[in-house]
């Protein structure tokens, strides 16, 4: 039994640092502060925020759950441990052997340390140069990440999307939600690099095409990134979008310019302009964000705007379907033969390299 006691105390000692490198404790305070406040008999009386707190405590939990299921076997078995009964020897060896495999897959949590890295996801995919073969670029990376976050159980929700003159498309914005979903997909940020055999050009030449994907992570509250009113540029004009009885003969859609750093986020999806406003600036939170985390700035007022290209020389992944048939990650060196699956979604090779290679 000594031994046992040893090896659980050591086990205990590991999950508690690991616990407290998430801010597990404090995530813990703020769920059990949140359950009780969701116990209060006005809490619906404001259905909206009730929404966002009900979504913030099935966010927590799902967070904590396994790491508290974890901690409470510990319990269960330093408890038969003090019991001292040597009949049951065997059966806490298994146990402890079954939490030790428990965390250890848990640990792998350890790998999200960003500020943001527990959030959803807005990702933006923009056709670059290439003309009508970057378009159908930019919609097959849609079908892509499309593919991904099926295959990871994340949902989708299509904020803007812009059809190509011919094919493809020109932009779409993803909402993508789930657990550690920027934490996943923020190395997908940049420009990825398409050559192969153009089907849009009647000698059937090889082509080269980019479009850029842009990964920020959804911000939902205004305490995260304060935005001061007066940096803003507020236009509403008539919105294209799609129909509804008042959609297009009115003055709904929302275009908000931040001017220190030109992020300009136009939104005409919605059904008033209160709600494409409040898009808009969720967006707009999200890329200020994201450009804090790149350029390590404390306030908003010092950061500069984005310019990089989706053009030659600024990719950091490339998919070769001719001559020959490989993506390559030019970051991390990952690549594969089996161009199909990586067009279906099968993504997860690249993105646990690029996590693997930044925590290093």
């Amino acid at each position: 039994m000594d031994n046992l006691k040893t090896t659980l105390t050591d086990l205990r000692s590991q999950l508690d640092s690991a616990f407290a490198s998430i801010k597990g404790p404090e995530l813990e305070t703020e769920l059990d502060s949140l359950r009780e406040k969701s116990l209060d008999t006005e809490f619906w009386s404001d259905p909206a925020v009730a929404q966002e707190v009900s979504k913030k405590i099935a966010k927590l939990d799902a967070r904590l759950s396994k790491w508290l299921e974890i901690r409470k076997n510990l319990d269960n078995v330093a408890e038969l441990i003090e019991m001292g009964d040597s009949s049951i020897l065997s059966d806490l060896e298994n146990d402890i052997s079954k939490i030790s495999t428990d965390f250890e897959e848990l640990k792998e949590e350890l790998k999200f340390a960003g500020p943001y890295d527990d959030h959803d996801a807005m990702l933006t995919i923009s056709a670059g140069a290439g003309g009508t073969d970057a378009q159908d670029w930019a919609g097959m990376l849609e079908r892509m990440y499309l593919r991904y976050s099926e295959k990871r159980g994340y949902d989708v929700d299509i904020i803007d999307r812009s059809a190509g003159d011919e094919a493809g498309i020109k932009s779409v914005t993803l909402q993508i939600a789930g657990a550690f979903c920027f934490a996943h997909l923020k190395g997908e940020h940049g420009v990825h690099r398409l050559v192969r055999l153009s089907p849009f050009n009647s000698d059937n030449l090889r082509q080269t095409s980019f479009a850029k994907i842009e990964v920020v992570p959804v911000v939902d509250s205004p305490s995260e990134i304060e935005i001061d009113e007066q940096d803003l540029k507020i236009d509403v004009y008539r919105s294209g979008g799609k129909g509804g009885q008042s959609v297009n003969t009115t003055d709904s859609a929302v275009r908000i310019t931040h001017e220190p750093t030109g992020i300009v986020v136009a939104i005409q999806n919605e059904r008033s302009q209160l709600q494409n406003r409040e898009k808009a600036m969720q967006i707009l939170r999200s890329k200020l964000a994201q450009l804090k985390l790149e350029q390590h700035k404390e306030k908003i007022s010092e950061l500069k705007g984005p310019n990089e290209q989706a053009a030659w020389g600024n990719q950091i992944r490339n998919y070769v379907l001719h001559p020959y048939k490989l993506v390559k990650d030019l970051r991390t060196g990952q690549e594969t033969s089996d161009t199909e699956a990586v067009l279906d979604g099968e993504l997860q090779a690249f993105v646990d390299a690029y996590l693997s290679k930044n925590l290093s």
